[in-house]
């Protein structure tokens, strides 16, 4: 019988290790795949941004025009300065659907970066928010940690949001881990009041001091990622400031 199990065990753990090891190159395969679907909207949109900002140069086509040629929910662009941050950005009915789709609507672990379901990418909101996953390769929200640095977080202001009606700077003035115990994706305000209260609570807890001003008068975006060391619940937050390019 001794033999008999000794070779029951070796074959558990040789079908273990199999297993393990399979899951282990479906994972890279995955991120691969992923990142050449990356590389392929960057190729898409390849109009330089510096031509839709000249009012001098004429522009024939609209960077968006390409990608929505693939996917129509692609709702805009983000550029994060001294990141891998530099993606398309999806809407879906709800904010599950790109938790696990990329903008081709082709399942991948990493997901999209995709806004609220409730905002209105054609509209002057005064609360965007964007999600997206904290991968460990480095792609989606991985880099968005980087502004718990306090010299990056005060050095790195070239950030842009492009949607297909509007380019924007983003200039981040706060930046924290928190839980989903703090509501700070709420997207509607009573009045201009509860929104600078809002503004308010979100520039205090900064782990950083703002140099930006922000009144109830400007529009803000907000970047959400999780926080692996605060548990399942754990956030990392940062927001930023919209500023319309030559408005």
């Amino acid at each position: 019988m001794k033999p008999i199990m000794n070779r029951s065990i070796t074959v558990c753990f040789a079908l273990i290790f199999l297993y393990a090891s399979g899951h282990l190159l479906w994972i890279g395969y995955d991120s691969y795949q992923n990142k050449q679907t990356l590389l392929d909207a960057k190729e898409l949109y390849s109009q330089p941004r510096e031509a839709r900002q000249s009012e001098a140069e004429v522009v024939d086509e609209d960077p968006f025009d390409s990608l929505h040629a693939v996917n129509e929910q692609i709702v805009g662009w983000l550029s994060i300065a001294g990141t891998a941050i530099e993606y398309p950005v999806m809407q879906a009915n709800d904010n599950d659907f790109y938790l696990n789709r990329n903008y081709k609507n082709e399942r991948t672990r990493a997901g999209s970066i995709f806004m609220d379901y409730r905002n209105h990418a054609t509209e002057e909101t005064q609360h965007t928010i964007l999600y997206g996953h904290h991968m460990r390769d480095g792609t989606m929200f991985h880099d968005l940690e980087q502004f718990a640095d306090e010299a990056f977080f005060s050095q790195t202001q070239d950030h842009y949001f492009d949607t297909a009606e509007t380019q924007y700077n983003v200039e981040i003035f706060s930046a924290y881990y928190t839980t989903t115990d703090f509501y700070y994706i709420e997207t509607d305000f009573a009045n201009n009041e509860a929104y600078g209260s809002f503004l308010d609570d979100i520039k205090g807890r900064s782990i950083h001091e703002p140099s930006i001003n922000v009144t109830d008068n400007d529009r803000i975006i907000t970047f959400s990622t999780c926080d692996d060391g605060t548990g399942q619940d754990g956030r990392f937050v940062v927001h930023g400031k919209l500023v319309e390019v030559n408005g």
